[in-house]
């Protein structure tokens, strides 16, 4: 629901690439908590920050550690990869629906015996959905092999200090004694997700106030859903593009800049802002709580810390805060083949864009990128070249029908 705001407030915005805020779970929940044994009040935990998103080591039935992003838009913990549990019986489990953008709804199944481990911290019994295949392609999208998808029941658990200039997390006992640091800002914790107010300023419409979901599991900075009911007005500047993965694979829409949005007294400008297409979505998802969703382009530029029991977060500019907000300028989708995650494969291509003028194709492989083997390269490594620096040119060395030859994109700024 967006409101007429005064004119002052504002704040930013950046990438689009893996949204897995669009996940939905019709999912009952429970009261479990994390704890830590011995009277331990606190604990230090380093995470991978992969394409913007936050991976950490969890311990499932005493086994592990496997890789899940930790992810503050989804309720119950998901399990995309049910290998890493033994006899499992899915006859035995409930059956639950999982929608996903552009695809018919699937199914999950729900456990509620599973034991949970991260840090010194344990969990019994912790809510979960168990996908009976890897829907997602998390691991191919990321480099890396992911298990699945950690929220709610370890965000309302502790006070989570996500430093993001650190790459590391801190998490306290609720009565603990914690130093807050920066800026207090309400948040609301509706079906076990953090929504939060924002104001932005859109062409004719002047400065709206807007209610976000705040997705540590989106790697885009902003995506604005829905304005007065319907969808929101595009930037005269925009194009169309593949905004990110769902369960049922790229998420279509616009992408264009919002000028300006402010965030709890913080502004920031010429933020890249993703537009998925109204309908599809409103066909998916209950807009009625929500305006958009607030990624974590955006939201790394703060150590941000969390408190979803008494519901407020503290935020303070990091070093990122200056970082330019930047978009892919090659134009496509990359990511890893999923039967031994080596291959790199190319998949949507944006229409017009630098990738389709050079004459790539989906389905290509790259072997090699700037005279070197791709195995030298990190999706994350690759992420960042894509979007470094207008008119540079990205050699590709590409294999096709048995044939190996090199294309040459000309990165361009087309937002």
């Amino acid at each position: 629901m967006l409101t007429k705001y005064s004119p002052g407030v504002i704040i930013c915005l950046r990438k689009l690439s893996i949204c897995l805020g669009f996940v939905f779970l019709a999912f009952s929940g429970f009261s479990q908590e994390f704890l830590f044994k011995r009277n331990r009040q606190k604990q230090s935990i380093p995470f991978k920050c992969i394409k913007n998103l936050m991976v950490i080591p969890v311990y499932v039935n005493g086994k592990g550690p496997f890789d899940f992003v930790l992810d503050t838009g989804v309720g119950p913990m998901i399990i995309t990869d049910p290998s890493i549990i033994d006899s499992l019986n899915f006859s035995m489990l409930r059956k639950i629906k999982v929608s996903g953008l552009g695809i018919e709804t699937v199914e999950a199944y729900v456990s509620q015996s599973l034991d949970v481990k991260v840090g010194s911290a344990a969990i019994e019994r912790i809510p979960t959905a168990i996908l009976k295949e890897d829907l997602f392609n998390l691991s191919g999208h990321l480099g890396l092999k992911i298990y699945g998808l950690l929220g709610y029941s370890f965000f309302n658990s502790f006070i989570v200090d996500v430093r993001y200039s650190e790459n590391r997390l801190i998490i306290y006992e609720h009565d603990a004694k914690i130093k807050y640091r920066g800026k207090k800002i309400p948040i609301q914790i509706d079906n076990q997700k953090p929504y939060i107010m924002a104001n932005i300023e859109l062409p004719d419409s002047g400065t709206v106030a807007a209610r976000f979901l705040m997705d540590t599991g989106a790697s885009h900075a902003l995506s604005l859903e829905m304005f007065n009911g319907g969808e929101f007005p595009l930037p005269e500047k925009n194009i169309k593009a593949n905004l990110g993965m769902s369960l049922s694979g790229q998420i279509k829409g616009s992408v264009g800049r919002l000028s300006k949005i402010n965030l709890g007294g913080y502004l920031f400008k010429d933020v890249v802002a993703g537009f998925p297409d109204f309908k599809t979505i409103a066909d998916k998802i209950d807009l009625s709580k929500r305006n958009g969703n607030l990624g974590a382009d955006l939201l790394r530029k703060f150590n941000i810390q969390f408190n979803y029991q008494e519901g407020f977060i503290y935020v303070k500019p990091n070093s990122l805060r200056k970082t330019p907000f930047e978009y892919d300028m090659v134009g496509m989708v990359i990511y890893l083949d999923q039967n031994d995650y080596k291959r790199l494969i190319i998949g949507e291509i944006d229409e017009n864009s630098p990738a389709e003028k050079a004459g790539l194709c989906p389905y290509d492989e790259i072997i090699g990128v700037n005279f070197k083997a791709v195995e030298t390269y990190s999706l994350n490594d690759l992420n960042e070249l894509f979007k470094s620096k207008a008119d540079r040119s990205v050699i590709f060395e590409i294999y096709r029908d048995k044939q190996v030859f090199y294309k040459v994109v000309r990165l361009e700024k087309r937002i």
